[in-house]
């Protein structure tokens, strides 16, 4: 009889050891990110790893959702006065950073004036601006020198860099700085103790975490409910490593797989894959329009003839045709902007003849050409081999500097020639939201030194650009973009390379996923 107690007291034990470990996991998240983290400051860069980062920490004044309308986040709400020349910006009670300091307002000022030098919305806003003020701890004051109709729409852009707030200290440092701390108000902290770059980062839920009371969904708004306790990103380069783990019950979403890990995954009936965002992303050819060859227009007009978006959407999403679009320019598929106006060269037969003949035409003597680009990053990765195949078959003097992510991220800010580091051409893949107007295209931006890395001086399409902001009616913004287009076909700040949709894997008993990011708060375990 002692022997049978005995037993059964070990198997209850046993068995209440098996259901702490099950309620254990199901506080914790297990994440596999597209890239490293290699870059911990959302302001200095516009990494999607980095910004995806930055929401689980950071919180906004305000969200944008699913119609990508503003909606107050740690704003309670604001008043526009003077003809919208003053606009106060009411912070909600109660807001606190992660070191349990308050939420001030002139730390938003702070945070906002170091956000307007990054984003493509701020750097039209900063123009205008005669002041930004903390009248009180609450109140922060924008004083205009005429009205911006899109201050608060700006505010709530998703597109990186978002206004992320952040303590005025840190927000202090020159936004062409980085910074190495996190210091946000947001749903998660940063665990800087357990953060090694090239393995993982871990989040913990912030139990003072004050959510909006506004109720909307979608995107970055309405309440965010952190349901975890503890969110580990788990940086797995090998697709089949990252794999064998989420069969094994070891991670419950890998942001990324390639498409043949896709049709892997799909036979486990305990995961899903689905699109991560409902519109398309957009992939892209990068030109760095400071050095030779392809600071000549001519130069890089030439490779029109030989790109095939066909091909390169194939490269990185594979051969279903439901997963990419072609026939696509400077605008999200399905966004208010989006027309197929001027894409005429995109079309029809390729011709690697016609490339080359155009090349020569144009002045290329063999001058070296570096392609920059990643190998840890599925998409970029693929489109960067493309790149690759394409420059060879061409027969141009190819140097392919291929790295890390976050080696790229580091060195595309170099504005050196080549024979000093610098680099000629490189791919990138965008978020829908990220091209769905010339307000939130900051790859379309053509101010010279303070466009995208790339740096493109274009006045003409700055000037367009400009109009579009001042049009009054959708259908004028429509004509104008439009006409970016057709200019920008011609003078190619980059050669668009097709729209794709993105999949994620999700394990089944993950529920409640906001669409659009990798977004982790109000995602539970079902």
């Amino acid at each position: 009889m002692m022997r049978r107690r005995g037993l059964l007291g070990g198997a209850a034990a046993a068995a209440a050891l098996v259901r702490l470990a099950l309620a254990q996991r199901g506080r914790v998240l297990r994440f596999v990110p597209q890239a490293d983290l290699s870059a911990l400051d959302p302001i200095w860069t516009t990494s999607n790893v980095t910004r995806n980062m930055g929401y689980m920490v950071y919180d906004t004044l305000y969200g944008s959702d699913a119609e990508f309308r503003p909606r107050p986040q740690m704003a309670a709400g604001h008043v526009e006065e003077e003809d919208g020349r003053r606009v106060t910006i009411t912070l909600r009670e109660g807001l606190r950073f992660h070191d349990g300091a308050p939420v001030l307002a002139r730390d938003a000022a702070a945070s906002v004036t170091r956000w307007m030098r990054r984003h493509a919305m701020g750097q039209k806003l900063a123009p205008l601006v005669e002041e930004i003020s903390a009248p009180d701890d609450r109140r922060l004051q924008f004083r205009l020198k005429r009205a911006f109709p899109l201050l608060i729409e700006a505010l709530a852009s998703p597109v990186a860099p978002p206004c992320f707030i952040m303590p005025e200290r840190l927000a202090k440092t020159d936004p062409f700085t980085q910074l190495r701390e996190v210091m946000g108000s947001g749903p998660y902290r940063f665990l800087a103790d357990e953060f090694v770059s090239g393995s993982g980062a871990a989040f913990a839920r912030n139990e003072v975490y004050s959510p909006t009371p506004v109720a909307a969904s979608g995107y970055t708004a309405g309440p965010k409910l952190a349901h975890f306790d503890r969110v580990e990103w788990k940086i797995i380069p090998d697709a089949a490593t990252a794999s064998a783990a989420m069969q094994a019950g070891e991670i419950d979403w890998y942001e990324q797989p390639p498409p043949e890990i896709q049709q892997l995954l799909r036979r486990n009936r305990g995961i899903a894959i689905e699109p991560i965002d409902p519109l398309p992303m957009m992939a892209l050819m990068r030109f760095n329009h400071l050095q030779p060859p392809f600071d000549k227009a001519a130069m890089r007009r030439a490779l029109l003839p030989a790109i095939d978006q066909e091909s390169f959407m194939q490269a990185a999403v594979g051969t279903d045709p439901a997963l990419y679009q072609t026939d696509a320019g400077f605008f999200t598929p399905g966004g208010p902007m989006a027309s197929d106006v001027g894409l005429e060269p995109l079309r029809g037969p390729r011709s690697l003849d016609r490339a080359r003949a155009l090349l020569k035409e144009a002045g290329y003597t063999n001058q070296q050409i570096r392609l920059l680009g990643p190998t840890d990053i599925l998409v970029p990765s693929a489109l960067t081999q493309m790149a690759l195949d394409l420059f060879r078959r061409l027969g141009v003097n190819l140097d392919a500097a291929l790295t890390d992510w976050g080696t790229v991220v580091q060195r595309r800010t170099s504005k050196e020639p080549l024979e000093r580091g610098g680099w000629s051409v490189s791919m990138y893949a965008f978020s829908s939201m990220d091209f769905l107007t010339p307000a939130t295209n900051p790859t379309l931006r053509a101010n010279g030194a303070g466009a995208w890395f790339g740096w493109p001086d274009i006045p003409r399409l700055e000037a367009l650009r400009d109009a579009w902001f001042e049009a009054p009616t959708l259908d004028q913004r429509k004509a104008l973009a439009r006409e970016m287009q057709v200019l920008a076909m011609q003078e190619l700040p980059y050669i668009p390379v097709g729209a794709y949709r993105s999949q994620t894997a999700v394990r089944r008993d993950l529920v409640d996923r906001v669409r659009g990011l990798a977004i982790f708060w109000n995602i539970r375990r079902a």
